[in-house]
């Protein structure tokens, strides 16, 4: 069984607003806490570079690459997999209308392979951390564009 981090919010912001603040990588690090630097052209098969605070040191330099890209929806990201079903994972962003002022932002990560447990063992509290605090970022950067 993989390991799973899932976090939902609402915010009241138009779909388009939260889409931008997930979208504009350039002003990730006014805003987020986890992913302090993102680039990538979101076309499924190419690189995404990040720059990710776990906490507790210096921050990480990873690449994964895009697996989906709904615009407006959805994009979704992957590592390389590592060898013999080693270790795998699965990052997606999802955005739904709710109302026109009003929108659901889904955040999924899931660690597949028979190393999770250990990766999962040393970084999970830290990885939950980070990416319920990404969301949280994304609630309030949205509903501050928003007010604007």
């Amino acid at each position: 069984m993989a390991f799973v981090i899932d976090s939902t919010v609402y915010i009241d912001a138009p779909a388009a607003t939260v889409w931008e603040v997930l979208t504009d990588f350039d002003s990730y690090r006014q805003w987020n806490p986890f992913v302090l630097e993102c680039a990538t052209s979101l076309v499924p098969g190419e690189p995404i570079d990040m720059v990710v605070d776990l906490g507790g040191g210096k921050p990480k330099r990873q690449r994964e690459y895009m697996r989906s890209h709904t615009p407006g929806r959805e994009f979704s990201y992957t590592m390389k997999p590592i060898p013999l079903g080693t270790l795998r994972s699965l990052r997606s962003h999802t955005v739904t209308e709710v109302s026109p002022e009003r929108t659901r932002y889904e955040s999924h990560f899931e660690l597949g392979g028979w190393l999770h447990p250990v990766v999962a063992a040393a970084l999970g509290a830290r990885l939950r951390h980070g990416f319920e605090g990404m969301t949280a970022a994304v609630q309030r950067q949205a509903e501050t564009l928003r007010a604007r």
